[in-house]
């Protein structure tokens, strides 16, 4: 376990609104230290398990080829009072800064929307009219980060939690890291309420097929992950399970998930359950009806 209360702070501020964060030299490496925000949904839990799931999530995105934040998990001692935390290695160097896709989107002049509007069609329409980066670069991404996070059950990823890293001295922009997934795998459960959704089939089925819903607007309404990926309705979403899919290793994951000091056993046997589930019912799901579609 680390212990990041001795660290460097820096003057660097971050923004967001998921609780409190420091910039901190660790290893020589700047990072910035997350702390938990108080779980509002759930008053039985004093913090959520956010940082856990920002460690966890950033590392599937890597282990399924789409990268991702670095992340630690540590400790750091606030008020006379030790928190769980998260590190999350800076991103953006000297020379370069980074930029949202809402703010892409808000160069896009005759958008259905305004920059922070998620509704998928005009997303697509963003992604192909932007000149930042080469567009089928970008769907591609974009539908690689919607795929992962229905397997990790993320339902936050709105506009302003991805994006690009802007070089200023070349004007150039590329894709950047993954970041941002601390509201995936359920961070607002506790034990309790883990043995009550692992002891009902209703509640196990809830939040496979319908939550988390997507940041993502169909219609103006949150999207179903299910609904959206088994569809096939769109073709660089089924192209992109045919990528992912595969790379899955659960036997990996579960590894990963057995390394998390923090979690408790409960809290583990949860997330490996719903993992194996959410690739089961939803991407595995997609695969074979786009195998036996021949799509």
């Amino acid at each position: 376990m680390i212990d990041f209360t001795n660290c460097l702070i820096r003057k660097k501020a971050y923004g967001g609104a998921n609780g409190s964060k420091l910039s901190i030299v660790y290893n020589d490496n700047v990072y910035m230290l997350k702390l938990p925000t108080h779980a509002l949904k759930n008053p039985k839990l004093s913090y959520t398990n956010s940082c856990i799931s920002e460690y966890l999530g950033c590392h599937i995105f890597n282990m399924l080829g789409v990268k991702a934040q670095e992340t630690l998990l540590g400790t750091y001692k606030f008020h006379g009072k030790v928190r769980n935390v998260v590190a999350c290695k800076d991103f953006v160097s000297l020379n370069s800064e980074f930029i949202d896709f809402a703010s892409v989107k808000n160069q896009i002049i005759d958008s259905a929307s305004n920059g922070y509007g998620t509704e998928l069609t005009d997303i697509l329409d963003t992604i192909e009219k932007q000149n930042s980066v080469d567009p089928k670069e970008l769907k591609e991404h974009f539908w690689n980060m919607f795929v992962i996070d229905a397997f990790i059950g993320n339902r936050d990823r709105h506009n302003g939690n991805w994006g690009f890293l802007y070089n200023q001295n070349k004007d150039e922009m590329k894709i950047a890291p993954v970041f941002d997934c601390g509201s995936s795998l359920y961070p607002q459960i506790d034990d309790e309420l883990i043995k009550k959704v692992m002891s009902s089939k209703a509640e196990i089925n809830a939040r496979v097929f319908d939550i988390p819903t997507s940041a993502v607007l169909i219609n103006g309404k949150r999207g179903n992950y299910f609904k959206i990926i088994t569809s096939l309705e769109y073709s660089d979403c089924n192209e992109a399970i045919k990528r992912i899919v595969p790379k899955i290793d659960l036997q990996q994951i579960n590894l990963l998930i057995d390394e998390v000091e923090q979690a408790s056993d409960l809290q583990k046997s949860f997330l490996k359950k719903m993992l194996k589930l959410r690739k089961e019912e939803i991407l595995d799901c997609a695969l074979l009806k786009l195998k036996s579609s021949n799509l």
